[in-house]
């Protein structure tokens, strides 16, 4: 969308505001309508992420996103459709209904697949891979911005609904989550995958042993219990564990990134770019594509903890630089000089190549940190038993400000112009201290073991807390065992906790 806002052929088919008195050039929806259009589809994640956790109960974190894929051809179909504005709000609520199953259960399905030394790696390849799909569409549609007529927008719309089919006949030769299999008593299945993704092939593997003996302990435990239900969540021994998820999605949006993917192109016409903005808006992109290259590669490392603080800290100084700038050297445009009030604001000179420069390192510093770390980050939190409900949870908690920020952005900038920039260096702010406080260290722990940090017996825990974050660390001695290195001591464990009971 940030890339077709701007165009011709978008503004005169759905031409909501008439042509220009001055100009008589098409201005397209006003403020309020574009960010109606525009947040629709974060509408849509919300509930497609609600209801995600119910569907990958039942169905399994494989076929959950395989049926994700088939909605999302649905509503591209009625996208590239679209005669009015009306009829691309539903496809773009039907697109987002798919993404918001996805968005919930990818994390959860690439979690129970990984060895906890590369887990965040692996999801952090999810975060990369989605950089990649946003950077390429940008391109599809500044390159298609050349056609003529309503091919222009058609064209890459229609386009979406290829990594759609990929998706759906890909997944068909990928195992299923071997926690949801163990779930569902299909043991020998959930051996055969850990034996494939964790083993090597050996069914022998001491880490496959170790793995399976976990999982069958937690199965056997919740059974012991009650079904699982979204009260749950509330109860005092999870509370704590269902804030911590909600904010890292809830923060991952209040730091602006989104802003700057879906209105870059206001925000650039602010610094006087040009009439053709989409190219060094299309920086950005590239940026975020290079910068997730570091998390891929070191994520598991460093932890979660130190990306999300050094995230913060950044983000919140360039944020504070753009809303300094645009305070001080900005000024507002002449009558009728631009088709949105969004783009309320006209930089020039230095100050408007300080303002392209600070957006650029905002991207840099998200790209490695918040950007991977809010979706591996969640995935690791929860119990087997409401692992699905409770991510889902948290991630309809990313779509639901998604949404909100997607619609109130243009008339913020509308209305209280730089002030905008002031209000995300709060978030940032105010996020950073919440990440010190609260967020305890998950990396290479196993998923069973992320569990121990939240019980209220460890010595020095905090009631309701568990732990305090601030004491957690990032232990990788779990390297050594997935790499068959482990002590004699550890296989007498091993051994021990696999031998059957008497």
């Amino acid at each position: 969308m940030s890339a077709i806002i701007s165009t011709t052929p978008y503004k005169c088919q759905f031409n909501q505001q008439g042509n220009n008195p001055t100009t008589g050039q098409c201005q397209g929806p006003d403020d309020v309508v574009q960010g109606g259009i525009t947040a629709s589809m974060p509408g849509g994640s919300w509930l497609g992420a609600l209801v995600s956790g119910v569907i990958t109960d039942i169905f399994g974190r494989k076929t959950s996103i395989q049926i994700g894929a088939l909605i999302w051809i649905v509503g591209s179909i009625l996208v590239c459709a679209s005669q009015n504005i009306p009829m691309l709000i539903v496809g773009r609520i039907i697109n987002g209904f798919s993404v918001g199953i996805c968005s919930a259960q990818v994390p959860v399905y690439i979690s129970e697949l990984s060895p906890p030394s590369k887990r965040g790696r692996f999801i952090g390849m999810q975060q990369w891979a989605i950089t990649w799909g946003i950077a390429i569409m940008f391109f599809i549609c500044y390159g298609s911005q050349f056609i003529n007529g309503a091919a222009a927008f058609r064209l890459p719309w229609g386009l979406q609904m290829i990594p759609a089919l990929l998706l759906f006949f890909g997944l068909m030769v990928l195992p299923e989550s071997p926690r949801w299999l163990a779930k569902h008593d299909r043991w020998e299945e959930a051996k055969a995958v850990l034996v494939l993704v964790h083993g090597k092939g050996d069914p022998h593997s001491q880490l496959v042993a170790r793995e399976l003996a976990e999982i069958k302990e937690v199965v056997d435990f919740e059974r012991a219990n009650a079904d699982v239900s979204w009260l749950e969540l509330l109860s005092p021994k999870m509370i704590n564990r269902t804030h911590i998820g909600l904010f890292t999605q809830i923060w991952s949006q209040l730091t602006g990134m989104n802003v700057m993917m879906y209105y870059i192109s206001y925000i650039f016409t602010m610094t006087g770019s040009g009439d053709d903005v989409l190219l060094p808006s299309g920086i950005q992109f590239i940026i975020n594509v290079v910068m997730t290259v570091p998390a891929l590669i070191w994520l598991d490392r460093w932890g979660r903890r130190w990306p999300m603080l050094i995230g913060a800290f950044f983000m919140c100084l360039w944020l504070c630089i753009n809303a300094g700038l645009f305070a001080v050297y900005s000024h507002a445009p002449a009558p009728h000089q631009f088709d949105t009030a969004a783009i309320s604001m006209v930089i020039s000179g230095r100050p408007a190549k300080a303002v392209i420069a600070s957006t650029y390192l905002f991207v840099a510093s998200y790209a490695p940190t918040w950007g991977p770390v809010s979706w591996t980050y969640p995935a690791e939190l929860y119990p087997l038993r409401v692992r699905g409900k409770a991510v889902a949870l948290a991630t309809s908690a990313n779509w639901a400000f998604n949404f909100a920020l997607a619609y109130f952005v243009p008339p913020s900038f509308a209305n209280i112009t730089w002030k905008t920039y002031v209000l995300f260096a709060v978030f940032c702010f105010a996020m950073f201290w919440h990440t010190f406080f609260m967020f305890p260290e998950t990396a290479n722990k196993t998923l069973e073991e992320v569990e121990a940090i939240f019980e209220n017996n460890n010595p020095g825990s905090i009631k309701y807390i568990g732990t305090p974050a601030w004491k957690t660390h990032n232990d990788r001695s779990i390297v050594r065992l997935e790499r068959n290195l482990a002590s004699s001591e550890e296989k007498i464990g091993i051994e021990h906790s696999t031998s059957p009971k008497a």
